[in-house]
């Protein structure tokens, strides 16, 4: 089982000592705990963004983490299909199928609802796979 490092990838998205950085070190803590055996992988990568996409799969693509100036984004690619009881997405409502959560500085992400979230959006990737559509 993989354990994601306090550091999110070697401060390759955010300077270590930056609130960013530890904001998305807790999301990876969360999504590991929620699903164990989750890929985490850097995509998209391109000489406008050097750093990529950090993202989270499983059966599918799960969520993904990027740092912004202001902001941590985690955006989930089926959000709006998935159920939020607690309110955490917070961004891209108005999309027809992901939605988003902005994490600005000092903001805390309630890990129970969080960790719900994810395990969800893995349910939903599961389930789209049995009915054979691509998640």
């Amino acid at each position: 089982m993989p354990t994601p490092s306090p550091d999110p990838i070697g401060g390759r998205f955010a300077d270590p000592n930056d609130w960013r950085a530890a904001t998305l070190a807790r999301a990876r803590e969360l999504i590991h705990e929620a699903l164990p055996d989750v890929l985490e992988e850097v995509k998209w990568v391109k000489p406008s963004n050097p750093a990529g996409v950090l993202a989270w799969s499983l059966q599918g693509l799960i969520c993904t983490g990027e740092v912004y100036r202001d902001k941590v984004k985690l955006t989930f690619a089926r959000g709006a299909s998935l159920p939020d009881p607690a309110g955490l997405f917070n961004a891209s409502l108005e999309a027809g199928t992901r939605r988003a959560i902005d994490l600005f500085e000092g903001d805390e992400l309630d890990a129970a609802a969080f960790r719900d979230l994810v395990r969800a959006a893995a349910a939903f990737n599961a389930a789209a796979k049995a009915k054979g559509r691509a998640p």
